[in-house]
């Protein structure tokens, strides 16, 4: 009884491994930046491209040619998936990966034989310096920018977005420990799809991005979610070194 407990527990703990995976592997693009971009080249010069973000988000900037699909709403995605051509790729984009992911699950299921995400989306498409279209212009300049950035304090950049959820959940963290060092520290806030060229000056991958600026210098950077402890230690080094 007891080696029968033992062989079930081991089987129990196998699946849930590759349970998490299998769930894991969903949430990731399936190829690199660089070949989604040659596929999309390929597929010129009318390409299928859709844009997995919301009205709003797709009308401040899209790439072009892309058309807007609402994973949420199943009869508008399907009325957009009828009109295409399912032997021909689909691209699809949001602001990382979590909605465009979705679109190009829900695709394959309905038999599209080529679907691909745009591997860190329009936030690394932007960092990238690659064109969209846009109905809010580029923003500050490079030397603006720098002009922000220059301090005798310490200088945290948060690059986000008011459409990001992991932006809103990082937002309380940066204005407590703004409010909490004031004096030794700065904060600057780029929107990032307002500002195409600060991106593509600091090649952002994702958004979230945190930078630390010290002597005008970056001396610390981190895309994706930073707990409170985490950042508080790293200001608190750079600070004790000044």
């Amino acid at each position: 009884m007891k080696k029968l407990k033992v062989v079930s527990a081991f089987f129990l703990a196998l699946l849930l491994n590759n349970t998490i995976e299998a769930q894991t592997s969903e949430a990731k693009p399936e190829i690199s930046f660089e070949t989604f971009e040659a596929k999309l080249k390929q597929a010129s010069p009318n390409p299928q491209i859709l844009d997995a973000r919301t009205v709003e988000e797709y009308n401040y900037n899209h790439i072009k040619g892309a058309i807007h699909i609402d994973a949420a709403n199943d009869a508008e995605f399907q009325k957009v998936a009828d009109k295409l051509d399912k032997k021909r790729p689909v691209f699809v984009y949001s602001i990382n990966n979590g909605r465009s992911v979705t679109v190009a699950k829900k695709l394959k299921e309905q038999k599209f034989s080529e679907t691909y995400v745009l591997p860190g989306g329009l936030s690394k498409w932007i960092g990238a310096g690659r064109p969209v279209e846009t109905t809010v212009g580029n923003g500050l300049s490079v030397d603006q920018y720098k002009q922000l950035v220059q301090s005798e304090k310490l200088v945290l950049v948060d690059v986000q977005s008011k459409f990001c959820g992991g932006c809103k959940k990082l937002a309380p963290i940066v204005d407590s420990v703004a409010t909490e060092k004031a004096g030794e520290l700065k904060v600057v806030k780029i929107e990032l799809f307002d500002n195409k060229q600060i991106g593509k000056e600091l090649n952002i991958e994702s958004i979230p991005t945190l930078i630390l600026y010290k002597d005008n210098k970056i001396v610390w950077q981190k895309s994706g979610f930073t707990s409170k402890d985490a950042l508080d230690k790293v200001i608190s080094k750079e600070i004790a070194l000044k």
